[in-house]
């Protein structure tokens, strides 16, 4: 019920207000009274009513000061002022305030409640509104991976202010206000091995598990294999001590999948919001060590350049057919993301100084095109397809004069080839999106349908096949499950006689009120007037 709650210093009117109408058998809880604004503001506070009626005219706080001050911390209750004073002025303020009605005194019974009454009316839709709304926001918490997977990558690649950080992370759950902060980058390394599929989604779950549980820790995903976690504490060695225990919950985590390969970089703590791309640039330099080192480590660029500086700087052309082999894997594995990482790392770590020689950057150009075209013929490229991507080595390598050409023209290669790979085998994911989206085109009607049943369908969990559809559809599950529901109900109203009702119930919304909802809140008009269109094609 809605509640009301009287202020009026004049005892006679105050009672005749409370006693004249029956608040109860009008669908009212009447919740309280009081004499003046100082007795009243308490009271209000602790009953919470939705509507507040009050005189203007009142010792010690008067019907204004006593509605600035209950809207700031009630700003959904609805005021109703009555006064014996017609002042323009007093109106003026009230409308600043925010009160909803101005009566004049005296005031009939009946001319009250149908004040009461209209008010009502609003507090009732503002309420299904607010409801409805919760609903949407609750359906969309299964996007909440993928939303938090855009809020990285504004972070890193925007200029946001450090309000605009706070807030935004508020928003999604993450209280961001920390004295330091890190970057963890991690990933299963093999998970394109089919037979290991099983244990490396079970892996994947357990990790995110344990990390989520960790207090100063977020997660997010990177891509369809990557992690990023969001180390925060409150000063250097609070952090550094986070950092130590996140790598002991990851190795735990994954030491009942012996199978199963991983690699993760470590970042620089940073005591700024704004410094966090910096925090996540180190820990790339870090997470690019897994095309050159052994896995199942969690480390800093320094600890990775440390172990690597024992071993002879120049390996030299003994060691090329390895080298090969480490080409081949990633251009198996690798994602086009990468691409320049690899290249960056495989010249700093396994060639080093070999390079300034000329002669030798022919040579190693040469070497890594044979493997590319290799590559190529081995999935069914062909060398005029390789060329017209990548361009013709014998020619480029006439032009290049400087270790940075080379690596242009490297990661040009190595890029081109990945891109002609997924091209000519198709996306990986091709047969699974394909799969949830025939399942989600035969069961959008069903209320029971949700991201679980669709992940489960395609025989995934419900988190990474969440990350997996908004990465290969460029749409969030619940975006696109709406986009069916809503092409459906168009449809239904142009091409039939049906109740909008009806037609909700049919693409899956039981809730009539909530079809109404979305349907205009995504179409930018409610299902009636866009049926009215009908007339005007």
């Amino acid at each position: 019920m809605i509640k009301i709650f009287l202020v009026e210093d004049e005892v006679i009117i105050r009672d005749g207000i409370k006693n004249s109408i029956d608040w109860k058998k009008e669908g009212y809880e009447f919740v309280g009274e009081a004499g003046d604004g100082e007795l009243a503001y308490p009271l209000i506070l602790k009953e919470k009513p939705d509507i507040l009626l009050t005189d203007i005219k009142m010792p010690f706080m008067d019907g204004l000061e006593l509605s600035a001050a209950v809207k700031k911390e009630l700003p959904d209750i609805k005021i109703i002022v009555l006064s014996g004073y017609n002042d323009f002025e007093f109106a003026k303020k009230g409308i600043e305030i925010g009160i909803t009605n101005y009566l004049l005194k005296p005031i009939s019974s009946g001319e009250l409640l149908k004040a009461v009454g209209e008010v009502a009316v609003k507090i009732e839709k503002e309420r299904e509104e607010r409801e409805l709304l919760n609903k949407y926001e609750e359906d969309l918490q299964g996007n909440i991976v993928y939303e938090k997977q855009k809020f990285l990558t504004k972070i890193l690649t925007e200029n946001m202010s450090m309000t605009n950080i706070l807030d935004e992370g508020r928003k999604l759950g993450m209280d961001l206000s920390a004295g330091m902060y890190d970057f963890i980058l991690f990933k299963l390394v093999n998970y394109g091995v089919p037979e290991l599929q099983e244990q490396l989604v079970s892996a994947y779950m357990e990790v995110r598990s344990c990390m989520e549980k960790l207090k100063g820790v977020y997660c997010f995903q990177r891509d369809v294999k990557g992690l990023a976690f969001l180390l925060m504490a409150e000063d250097e060695q609070a952090l550094g001590e986070l950092v130590e225990k996140c790598k002991t919950e990851l190795d735990n985590a994954l030491e009942s999948f012996p199978e199963v390969e991983y690699f993760g970089g470590i970042g620089t703590g940073v005591s700024r919001l704004r410094e966090l791309r910096a925090s996540f640039r180190e820990a790339e330099r870090a997470f690019a060590g897994r095309f050159v080192s052994e896995t199942n480590q969690i480390i800093t660029w320094e600890e990775l350049h440390g172990r690597n500086s024992d071993e002879p700087e120049v390996k030299g052309l003994g060691s090329m057919q390895e080298n090969r082999k480490l080409i081949g894997k990633f251009l198996r594995n690798g994602t086009l993301e990468e691409a320049e990482s690899f290249v960056r790392t495989y010249f700093e770590e396994i060639l080093g100084e070999n390079v300034r020689s000329m002669m030798m950057r022919q040579y190693v150009m040469m070497d890594i095109y044979i493997s590319v075209a290799s590559f190529g013929q081995e999935i069914g490229i062909k060398e005029e397809d390789l060329e017209s991507e990548c361009g013709d080595v014998r020619e480029a390598s006439g032009h290049i004069h400087s270790v940075e050409e080379m690596l242009s023209y490297i990661d040009k290669l190595i890029s081109g080839i990945l891109k002609l790979r997924d091209e000519t085998s198709g996306n990986r994911y091709k047969d699974i999106i394909e799969a949830a989206e025939s399942y989600m085109r035969s069961h959008y009607m069903s209320d029971e349908i949700s991201l679980g049943s669709v992940a489960s369908s395609v025989g995934m969990s419900s988190s990474y096949f969440s990350s997996i559809f908004s990465q290969e559809t460029g749409r969030t599950f619940v975006e696109y499950l709406t986009d069916i529901r809503m092409d459906k109900a168009k449809e239904l109203l142009m091409c039939s006689n049906k109740k909008t009702s009806e037609i909700g119930f049919d693409v899956g919304y039981k809730d009539s009120h909530y079809f109404s909802f979305i349907f205009k809140k995504t179409q930018g008009c409610s299902p009636k007037e866009y049926r009215a269109r009908k007339g005007e094609l």
